[in-house]
């Protein structure tokens, strides 16, 4: 057959089934070079190079409609940037897969390996919420360009010193006390509540393997109890009043959030500080950022300025909650610009701020893409995301 080998031939040669052979065929990746006077399919040297290509594209992750796409496109395709491109694709289903282990892993933890329905569904929401923010931290992580990680702008807001009893509500991965462990005074003591099978259980494996490396008789302990039950302030008020009470990120979890800030504000000592957001505290020049971008290309801004009042309204309702229990009530505004270069990560940018305009963004995303490239043209977008803090005293 002057050189040619069949469909099984060429299998064995790479060591692959002949129904491989007769996929990539259907799916228009390896055609036969050609027939047999039988109507058998037949395949030369240079159909064994590209064959010996789909196994190596397959192996490190390619679909096989993205290696079709990269067979038919070789010429123009960028090698370089088409693997960059799958190690991000990989690594994204890497970090979805991680978390999913960690999610299964805290309900059989949880339940000493005889978990119900009850029990899954409360670990795997606790669970969700804390992997929400870290995802949130990492994006951060990769658009804030010579800036301080934010957990230790946090924590350099908060002004910790020496001999400070810290209530820590909802204290989860507790980025703010890890990145910052080698900073932490002399004589804190930290008490860190939060629900088993968060990210919490993670955290008290981290105290208990770096304890010895905090500063001399500082402390930090960490209990696994709901924060809106009254057994747990009955085991917090046994510590008395704290110095410092920190609850970021837990507000929005809350059943009765009203009810929580008045325990918290109970156990304050009279000239403490208590640090709460996400509570009416309103992204105020993220969202202006993209109405006065709208506005400079003429799309319309007003769902971005209803969510803007929307916000607004919302900061009224929680400061009237947080005058009923505290005197002092200032607001600390974090800066922390992203910088992005490509305008998918912009549309990830822009999207929360219309998440109850979903189909507007949708109208409009083709022409909010097209904007978005033209300003990239023009050098990379710096967008400002502040965090604002509640700083709260009696």
């Amino acid at each position: 057959m002057n050189g040619k080998m069949t469909s099984g031939e060429i299998a064995k040669k790479v060591g692959i089934s002949q129904k491989a052979i007769r996929l990539y065929d259907e799916k228009g990746l390896l055609k036969p070079s050609d027939y047999s006077e039988g109507n058998y399919r037949l395949y030369d040297n240079e159909a064994l190079l590209v064959l010996e290509k789909i196994i190596a594209l397959k192996q490190i992750g390619f679909t096989l409609e993205e290696i079709r796409d990269s067979l038919v496109g070789s010429r123009d395709t960028n090698i370089l940037d088409t693997l960059q491109e799958q190690i991000h694709m990989m690594e994204a289903k890497r970090y979805e897969l991680e978390k999913a282990i960690k999610r299964i892993k805290a309900v059989i933890a949880r339940s000493n390996g005889n978990p119900d329905w009850d029990d899954v569904a409360e670990v795997l929401k606790s669970m969700q919420q804390d992997q929400n923010r870290d995802a949130g931290h990492f994006f951060a992580l990769d658009h804030t360009r010579g800036e301080l990680d934010w957990y230790v702008k946090i924590y350099k807001s908060l002004g910790v010193q020496a001999g400070e009893k810290v209530l820590d509500l909802g204290c989860g991965f507790a980025k703010v006390w890890r990145n910052n462990w080698d900073n932490i005074p002399e004589n804190v003591k930290v008490y860190g509540y939060d629900l088993a099978g968060s990210w919490a259980d993670d955290f008290a494996k981290y105290v208990s393997e770096n304890s010895d490396n905090l500063s001399q008789g500082s402390s930090v302990e960490v209990f696994f109890e709901d924060v809106e039950t009254d057994s747990t302030w009955e085991h917090i008020r046994q510590n008395e009043k704290y110095s410092m009470i920190i609850a970021h990120y837990i507000s929005d979890v809350l059943k009765d959030e009203e009810s929580f800030i008045a325990k918290a504000a109970s156990v304050l000592a009279d000239n403490g500080m208590m640090s709460l957001n996400a509570f009416g505290t309103v992204p105020q020049a993220h969202l202006q950022y993209w109405i006065d971008f709208f506005e400079e290309f003429g799309i319309d801004s007003e769902p971005l300025i209803e969510e803007l009042a929307e916000y607004a309204e919302e900061k009224v309702r929680c400061f009237q909650i947080l005058k009923k229990y505290f005197m002092k009530i200032d607001e600390v505004v974090l800066p922390s610009p992203f910088t992005y270069d490509n305008k998918d990560d912009v549309l990830k940018d822009l999207t929360p701020c219309l998440k109850h305009h979903i189909s507007f963004l949708e109208r409009n995303k083709a022409k909010i893409l097209e904007c978005i490239e033209a300003k990239l043209q023009a050098g990379e977008m710096r967008i400002p995301h502040d965090g604002a803090f509640w700083r709260l005293g009696k």
